[in-house]
């Protein structure tokens, strides 16, 4: 009587695809992570740019030429606390000054814009 062969996989076999999986699985957090990344990246860009407009439109709004220097303001948005830096620098036309806005948390820099304010 012929003895029937059994079928089923070597552990060479098995070891290959635990390997291929692992490494799917690897680059898939990996890509996950780099999504999360992003995400909180533009979430801080987009909250230090609402900080930087707000500022730069209260300089606006404020309706006279700003003096040449440099302040730092607190500003909150959605529960965080950023800074923002606001330094104004003279231009050659002295009807104009230049603001740069740099918004910061802690000492990491997000976002920076600058503009021209006139006299009025």
């Amino acid at each position: 009587m012929n003895q029937a062969r059994q079928r089923g996989f070597t552990l060479v076999e098995v070891l290959v695809a635990l390997g291929v999986v692992a490494i799917s699985l690897t680059a898939g957090l990996q890509a996950t992570g780099a999504i999360t990344r992003h995400a909180q990246r533009q979430a801080d860009m987009l909250l230090a740019q609402l900080c930087a407009e707000n500022a730069l439109t209260q300089v606006r709004l404020a309706r006279q030429l700003p003096g040449v220097g440099d302040n730092q303001t607190a500003c909150q948005q959605a529960g965080r606390q950023l800074t923002v830096g606001l330094g104004v620098r003279p231009t050659p036309n002295p009807n104009f000054r230049r603001v740069d806005a740099q918004v910061l948390d802690g000492e990491r820099p997000i976002w920076r814009v600058s503009t021209v304010v006139g006299r009025y």
